[in-house]
């Protein structure tokens, strides 16, 4: 790694371009009549249909750092702390089939575009609607900027981003983000939805590539299970306790499980899984996505295995500063296995992995910010056209914020804080998704479960410690579940004091008769679907009209 590695680095840059090119041209895309409103900026006309969708959602929910954190923590750590994440995103689906078809039809009904918005409607509580919007956009930050670190580790393979040289370090991280921006406020989620094409093409030829190969080339999968086996068992010099877990022991079951249902639980309620979901143009294109969406799980549980390859390869994932860095082992390994052309293709996989989440990531935000906070607090009778354009310049602060925290913080604190995303995310779950079929859980009580789950989760992160890497603080997303004496994820904990103080709150809320609010939606809205005249665009969305006299 002393030298650049030229051919990878210029096949990297060739497809760069090429989907940057492709980021501009997307405004032309479908040639809407114009850009200026959040329902064709922000969510691309809602008029995608089923293989759109599956791009958009596929290149949104599988990032850059997924396909970097995955690997590293099998590689790591074993089963645990990397394999949980397929499961979870095989029990995902089930879970989206079942509400996230009425939440299309109730946002495409009322001009809906964020989940506080409907929140706002359905419970008539600004106040619990900002608690959902600045849940979301908090939630959001980190995992943007979570983006960069798969940039950076691409970036550092091929030999760029060590020294204190800026040309050498950090200006292909600005010129990337730079580009990324540009295209973002010209094209809208129309720029992603066109460059997740190319993204998963790239992906699955990769993995496809990497699985069949590169285990015959160590010596076939009974030598990679072993190699892993073997590290998985071999005591860490920290603790004398097994370096990870090759199959999850007894002990391991409640964090296993608890993981892999708290995340699936989580996954759909970011604002950019949402908004992919509401791009699309009926409520059935979600179902179908649903049920075809796990091919991307397929790929992810053997991109996981290629951390175990890469034990039985002997893979050595060192940074430029000469410090062992897990977070770099699939590229190393990409590297060390692969002609450099190849490997710049991989790298190319990466790296324009990161751009469409980050994109969509970014436009979700800003769709947040501008709508639940800018329109419901502080410019009431802001015009369509003034919301798109708060919005496009919110995406680009949201963008500039991601790129000075990963360059002036150390990477730990983004991981830090995308494990407090985590936490915090899933506390809205109750206020969404039960709001989507029952008002019986009050709104303030709602907002004093969602408080006291925020509060717990973020006190029982801050206190796990992690001996083995030095850290005294949110050292890892596991602690002892209360009662139950298990080791468990701190989300689910905290979710389940959430829902008990809301069931709790509304009892009382209830018996006291405090007023619930007002519901602006009706039972239909939540059944609605495309070429339902209740879909149809309307000049003023329904909960803007003025009540008749």
């Amino acid at each position: 790694m002393s030298g650049i590695d030229g051919v990878a680095l210029a096949v990297l840059v060739v497809l760069f371009l090429l989907v940057t090119v492709m980021g501009f041209l997307a405004t032309r895309w479908r040639r809407p009549t114009s850009m200026e409103s959040l329902d064709e900026w922000g969510l691309g006309g809602r008029s995608f249909g089923t293989w759109v969708t599956w791009f958009l959602l596929g290149g949104d929910l599988y990032t850059a750092y997924t396909f970097v954190a995955v690997p590293a923590a099998m590689f790591a750590a074993g089963a645990v702390s990397g394999f949980f994440a397929v499961p979870y995103t095989i029990v995902l689906y089930p879970i989206i089939f079942v509400f996230m078809g009425r939440l299309w039809s109730v946002s495409h009904r009322h001009g809906y575009v964020t989940t506080a918005d409907f929140v706002r409607g359905r419970f008539g509580s600004r106040g619990l609607s900002l608690a959902i919007a600045v849940t979301g956009f908090l939630a959001t930050m980190p995992y943007i900027a979570l983006q960069l670190v798969g940039i950076q580790a691409v970036l550092e393979v091929i030999g760029l981003g060590g020294g204190s040289n800026i040309i050498a370090k950090d200006l292909p991280l600005f010129i990337a983000f730079a580009l990324l921006a540009a295209y973002t406020y010209s094209s809208g989620l129309r720029a992603p939805a066109v460059i997740a094409f190319v993204k998963d093409t790239l992906i699955y030829l990769v993995i496809i590539v990497a699985i069949v190969y590169l285990p015959s080339k160590v010596g076939g999968w009974d030598a990679v299970f072993s190699a892993a086996e073997q590290k998985m068992a071999t005591p860490n010099p920290v603790d004398g306790k097994p370096t990870g877990a090759f199959i999850p022991g007894a002990q391991a079951q409640w964090a296993y499980a608890t993981l892999g249902l708290g995340s699936a639980l989580a996954l759909f309620m970011y604002p950019h899984s949402i908004t992919a979901s509401l791009s699309a143009s009926s409520r059935n294109t979600i179902r179908r996505n649903a049920a075809i969406l796990p091919a991307y799980s397929f790929v992810l549980g053997l991109l996981a295995l290629l951390g175990w390859v890469a034990i039985a390869a002997g893979t050595k994932p060192i940074g430029l500063d000469g410090k062992p860095n897990a977070q770099l082992v699939i590229p190393q390994l990409f590297e060390d296995s692969f002609p450099s052309w190849f490997a710049g293709i991989a790298f190319a996989a990466i790296a324009i992995g990161a751009l469409v989440p980050a994109a969509i990531m970014s436009i979700a935000a800003a769709n947040t910010f501008t709508r639940n906070i800018y329109k419901e607090w502080l410019k009431p009778d802001a015009t369509p056209k003034q919301e798109a354009k708060v919005s496009k310049l919110v995406s680009l602060v949201v963008k500039g914020f991601a790129l000075v925290f990963v360059l002036a913080l150390d990477k730990q604190n983004a991981i830090n804080f995308q494990l407090l995303g985590g936490i915090w995310i899933l506390q809205t779950f109750p206020a969404v998704v039960v709001g989507l079929y029952t008002r019986w859980l009050h709104r303030w009580a709602l907002t004093a479960g969602w408080a006291v789950g925020m509060v717990y989760g973020t006190w029982q992160a801050w206190s796990v410690a992690n001996p083995r890497a030095g850290i005294n603080h949110f050292g890892g997303s596991l602690d002892t579940i209360p009662i139950i004496g298990q080791m468990g994820y701190i989300a689910m904990t905290a979710f389940v004091i959430n829902v008990l103080v809301a069931v709790v709150g509304t009892l009382v809320l209830r018996v006291a008769k405090v007023p619930q609010g007002d519901d602006e939606t009706i039972r239909g809205d939540y059944f609605a679907d495309a070429g339902d005249p209740r879909v149809e665009k309307l000049p003023t969305p329904i909960h803007q009209e003025a009540p008749n006299p």
